[in-house]
């Protein structure tokens, strides 16, 4: 059997390669060699420089990738691909792969991963760490022939090692998930997790949330990450080194657990939920002619909103449901702008106020009463979920409009009034995120 034993260096954040470094071995001896620097056509930064040594200078004349490929090709080819958190050396070098529209795949294995299996115990994997433990002689660390050369030596140590051949076979299954595990995270942690509506928490080797999703099926919904070659996910999977759960019953509640718990830890690679909302109001006004108005504003400029959304989308959608309800019409409900009679595409049964049809008092009336309706959405709501086992049920409890929380209550308790919810009740902040997820069961005009 022949493997090729890789490293790659990159320009960090837009990793392209700057270097790269192959050895040819088959079992026994290396039986060849490929190095070279690349010209990345990007810019290294200078904490990249201060790493490696390889700055821009020094890559200036180096040969771009399409023009070492084939060699590439050639020197893997029938080999399989082995690196030291092999995931991130191979996804670098198929992208690199994929620019040039060439086909790329091999059979993958990873050093921390075998090691772990066959030479469990280090208090760290990490290719330094691990070769002074093990006096493995590396030289030019971060550059890629250093570090391919000193995993060749610990790739020897796997090999000699009792039970190398079934743990060897058992990780080149192409069922087997171990080489699609980030190169920390112990198997059993991952085979642990269940099949479930929850969220999870990815952390990093020191135990820091990195990372909080939700998931109906929190197992499937993990994997996904580790098959996912966006740089987002790459990063996040090569800082894991343990996953966590919380199983939920059911996805409106996994909703409020992952936005309660992104705003505990505010974890490194939750951006996205970390961005402010814009709100937008429903506001009402009378015009000269004694026409009350509905219309949309933005919510900071709203004192006290009648009722708040948080797209444009949704708040006019609210407006159709309420022009269609009590037969309003679209001009002066904000749908229609500049228009003299009102001629919406899907709203067809305004009475005719814009047409002088209907009288002021007989239109406002039914305004008045749509505004009623909506100071009606701040009302009590227990909304009754899927319990996390068959035994049991889940609640979210609204008062007048304001979330509190959600619960868990075994079926046999009975319950006659929802007050007695608050014994059950895990207590939660109420902001426009839940609001947002909240929304479509508060407006069930």
């Amino acid at each position: 059997m022949l493997y090729t034993i890789i490293d790659v260096e990159t320009t960090g954040k837009s990793q392209r390669i700057t270097e790269i470094s192959i050895f040819k071995y088959d079992g026994d001896t290396v039986v060849d060699e490929f190095t070279s620097l690349v010209n990345p056509i990007a810019y290294i930064p200078q904490h990249i420089t201060a790493l490696t040594g390889i700055d821009n200078h020094l890559v200036a004349d180096a040969p771009l990738f399409e023009d070492i490929a084939q060699d590439i090709l050639d020197i893997t080819e029938g080999t399989i691909f082995v690196a030291h958190n092999v995931n991130f050396d191979y996804n670098i070098i198929s992208s690199e792969f994929k620019r040039l529209d060439l086909p790329f795949q091999r059979k993958k294995l990873c050093t921390v991963r075998l090691s772990r299996r066959l030479l469990p115990g280090h208090r760290s994997y990490s290719l330094g760490k691990l070769c002074q433990a093990l006096d493995i002689n590396l030289v030019d660390r971060h550059r890629a022939r250093g570090d391919a050369e000193a995993t060749v030596i610990l790739f020897e140590m796997l090999l000699a090692q009792p039970e190398a051949t079934t743990v060897f076979t058992e990780f080149l299954n192409k069922n087997s998930r171990e080489a699609t595990l980030p190169p920390n995270l112990p198997k059993a942690t991952f085979e642990a997790l269940p099949t479930t509506a929850g969220i999870y928490y990815f952390k990093n080797k020191k135990g820091k949330v990195i990372y909080v999703g939700k998931a109906i099926n929190i197992k499937k919904r993990v994997l996904s990450h580790f098959y996912s070659k966006t740089k987002k996910s790459l990063d996040m999977v090569r800082e894991t080194g343990d996953i966590d759960f919380e199983t939920s019953g059911s996805e409106l509640v996994a909703l409020l657990m992952e936005d309660a718990a992104i705003k505990h830890y505010y974890p490194i690679h939750n951006k996205v939920a970390k961005r402010a909302l814009q709100a937008y109001s429903i506001v009402s006004y009378q015009d000269r002619k004694g026409i009350i108005h509905l219309a949309s504003n933005k919510g900071n400029l709203v004192p006290n909103p009648m009722i708040t959304f948080y797209s444009l989308r949704e708040i006019r959608a609210f407006l159709e449901k309420l022009c269609a309800k009590y037969n309003l019409c679209p001009k002066y409900c904000h749908l229609q702008e500049a228009v003299t009679e009102c001629s919406h595409y899907s709203i067809t049964d305004c009475r005719g106020i814009c047409r002088d049809e209907e009288s002021v008092e007989t239109y406002n009336n039914r305004v008045l009463e749509a505004i009623y309706d909506i100071s009606n959405q701040k009302r009590d709501l227990v909304i009754k979920e899927k319990g996390r086992t068959k035994e049991e049920d889940a609640f979210v409890l609204i008062e007048n409009g304001t979330y509190l929380g959600y619960g868990f209550i075994e079926k046999e308790v009975q319950i006659q009034h929802p007050e007695e919810l608050h014994d059950f009740l895990i207590p939660q902040k109420n902001n426009r995120d839940i609001q947002k997820i909240l929304r479509p069961y508060l407006l069930e005009l």
